[in-house]
């Protein structure tokens, strides 16, 4: 049921005084994008008729008519770093068709599609997310760099984390926006952090992480930082991860990966949902991993999974099945990094998970000693396991999966074409 109705949010909008309001979506690549109307305009979005070019997002080109945005009305919030005078808000919104249906293309429904699925079948998935970034200097011109001048590494104050008063802010605007910011701190990597926030349900959860991303960068701005989820922005040192966690509850608010007659409390569900994902998790690393620089995170001695494995006490394993702090049992993926589309991510994880346990999977959880399988190693490799995977191209619906595969054929096609600083140091001067 909805929190707010459209009288709710006309009444909040004269209340706090709001003048702009942000129409927020997410293009198939995750990166979020806006329109934004006057409160003039507020009853034409209300009521749905609020249209946009589709043909200018890319992989949103190939519609028949005109696009329209729908607002979900419990995602409205102010934007706390905007003026306090006529205010600015926003929000989330879905894509639909000139007829009122679901655009294909539009990756929030693609989540929500498997979400309809699971309350079918009696479930509820709980998703929580470890994001963590890297704020680096701005030059003179206010343009990124990869440098730093603080020294930070885990749980340091300042002056080593030097980052502290932005994260600080960060942390502010969230809980300002109805996030519940559970801990926030600096990393493993100089330069590197990480705020936990209250996991959710699927839908938003994937929300929050689209928001977060928004804060994270915009306040990084404010204080001279850039902030970048780039997996991998630094030679030798950790890449950043979305380490995404997982549990399952059914109509009764149990959850369903707990078993306490168990020893180790873990179920035979909990078992299916995590064969499921290690089934089809080489088709889904192209969601989950979906950049060049992605594969430059997964590999062996930085802290991120390269092996199809899981294990209920190895902490470097990809999956982990693992006691949460309420006691109950919970599953986290740590192949994931924040470059993805968490919309297209959740859903390949839910849909992965329900399969498993519609099937009673045990066959990965059983091999996990006997087999050793390496998720895969770069972009190229990663197109390829997704278009095998009919089941992961299935539920992320042929657009999608058609245009993702074409831009990052063409990703991969130019990166294959550079001359980099290492092979002219390597080759130069002795070839």
């Amino acid at each position: 049921m909805s929190r707010y109705t459209k009288q709710d949010i006309m009444d909040m909008v004269e209340e706090e005084d709001v003048e702009f309001i942000r129409l927020q979506f997410v293009d198939i690549f995750g990166t979020l994008k806006n329109m934004a109307v006057t409160t003039s305009q507020l009853e034409k979005v209300l009521n749905d008729k609020c249209m946009f070019d589709g043909a200018a997002i890319e992989g949103m080109d190939d519609h028949v008519g005109h696009l329209f945005l729908v607002p979900d009305l419990d995602t409205f919030t102010i934007i706390p770093w905007r003026p306090q005078q006529g205010k600015v808000a926003r929000l989330l919104c879905d894509v639909r068709k000139e007829n009122g249906e679901s655009f294909e293309a539009d990756s929030r429904n693609v989540l929500k599609k498997v979400i309809k699925k699971a309350s079918k079948l009696g479930y509820t998935l709980d998703v929580g997310s470890e994001c963590e970034f890297y704020l680096f200097d701005t030059d003179e011109n206010g343009e990124p760099t990869t440098k730093t001048r603080e020294k930070g590494a885990y749980f340091d104050i300042g002056p080593l984390d030097q980052g502290q008063n932005a994260r600080r802010e960060m942390v502010m605007f969230l809980e300002e926006m109805g996030f519940e910011v559970e801990s926030s701190y600096h990393s493993r990597a100089v330069a590197q952090h990480e705020i936990d926030f209250k996991s959710d349900d699927a839908l938003r959860s994937a929300d929050n992480i689209a928001t977060f991303k928004m804060v994270v960068r915009t306040t990084a701005r404010r204080h001279g930082y850039h902030a970048t989820f780039m997996p991998k922005p630094l030679c030798g040192v950790n890449g950043s991860g979305m380490h995404l966690t997982f549990k399952l509850y059914d109509q009764m608010g149990r959850n369903v990966f707990t078993d306490r007659e168990k020893e180790n409390k873990i179920s035979d569900i909990a078992y299916y949902f995590t064969a499921g994902i290690l089934e089809h998790i080489k088709g889904m690393t192209l969601l989950n991993n979906p950049i060049i620089n992605s594969y430059k995170r997964l590999v062996k001695g930085y802290n991120a999974p390269v092996e199809v494995n899981w294990s209920e006490s190895a902490r470097d394993t990809l999956v982990r099945i693992e006691s949460a702090s309420d006691g109950g049992t919970q599953l986290i993926l740590r192949s994931p990094d924040a470059a993805s589309n968490p919309y297209l991510v959740i859903a390949a994880c839910l849909a992965a998970g329900l399969e498993g346990i519609e099937k009673k999977k045990t066959s990965c959880i059983k091999d996990n000693k006997e087999r050793v399988e390496i998720l895969p190693s770069n972009l190229e490799c990663a197109i390829q396991e997704f278009e095998k995977d009919t089941f992961i191209r299935d539920v992320v619906g042929k657009q999608i999966a058609t245009k993702l595969v074409e831009r990052k054929k063409k990703e991969w096609d130019e990166y294959c074409k550079q001359v980099s600083n290492w092979e002219i140091e390597q080759y130069l001067y002795r070839i």
